[in-house]
């Protein structure tokens, strides 16, 4: 017997493959219950505490153009070399570094002032945890790049070499410079070692006790960048600074610990 409504059964049919057709293709990006305008790349539950532990009531955005390169997994938990560029956002006034899951999370805080807001160092980690590199902009806008670092952990709550062996007081605050070639030729790079242990205070006997503050000056004594730093820097700290134009004669490092123990240096040519 043929069916009484023959036009509105081949109807049914086709929104019944239309249907099976639809179930194949994949779900469009919006529907995705984690893919909120610019959510925290890393998930963290902690990034609201940290976002106004650092950066106060400020607006902030993650965003790619904070460039943050550094290990998958820290091999060595107390000498995690990291590296951030900031250079497409234009102007930046100041950059924080973070790192979310150590007990003390602010690592440096960087004035590029006349140096690109660009900078590569060594910082101790405690446990796996996002690295949050923060960039503001004259707008008043913190621009967040975010890496994931894997770690066996320990890199805060252990003593250094130089504590060990102890040897630290007798190179206490020496500086070791340099200057290179920028990339490709242009520009000019300039590295810093600063010797100190920098001490976290997390160590049994053993007090923080770590360099506050470093400054590049111009032969006029004018600053060129300002670091402001935390007791999460690596022991001896080395920190590279990039340039645009020929490096500068006459340069200086100037500086201080908790302490009060005085950095002061030429930057050799």
């Amino acid at each position: 017997m043929r069916p009484a409504y023959p036009q509105a059964t081949a109807f049914a049919r086709g929104c019944a493959i239309a249907a099976l057709a639809l179930a194949w293709l994949p779900w469009p990006t919006w529907a995705e219950p984690n893919a909120r305008p610019n959510a925290d790349p890393a998930g963290s539950p902690l990034w609201q505490a940290i976002h106004q532990e650092l950066l106060g009531n400020a607006p902030a955005m993650f965003d790619n153009h904070v460039r943050v390169t550094g290990p998958a997994f820290a091999e060595d938990a107390m000498q995690v070399p990291i590296a951030f560029d900031a250079s497409a956002l234009g102007k930046v006034e100041r950059i924080v570094v973070a790192v979310d899951r150590n007990p003390i999370r602010q690592v440096l805080a960087f004035e590029p002032m006349r140096a690109r807001p660009a900078l590569s160092f060594r910082f101790k980690l405690q446990e796996a945890s996002a690295v949050r590199v923060a960039a503001r902009t004259p707008d008043g806008v913190w621009h967040v790049g975010t890496l994931m670092v894997d770690a066996t952990g320990g890199g805060c709550t252990l003593p250094g070499a130089t504590r060990q062996n102890a040897t630290w007081s007798t190179t206490l605050n020496r500086v070791e410079s340099r200057v290179f070639p920028g990339f490709n030729g242009a520009g000019a790079r300039i590295r810093l070692r600063v010797m100190h242990p920098m001490d976290t205070g997390l160590v049994a006997s053993i007090p923080s006790f770590h360099i506050e503050r470093l400054e590049l000056l111009d032969a006029n004594r004018q600053p060129l960048l300002r670091l402001a730093l935390h007791e999460p820097v690596a022991e001896n700290p080395i920190f590279s600074f990039d340039f645009d134009g020929p490096a500068e004669r006459g340069v200086s490092v100037v500086g201080v610990d908790n302490n009060g123990n005085r950095i002061r240096a030429q930057v050799t040519p």
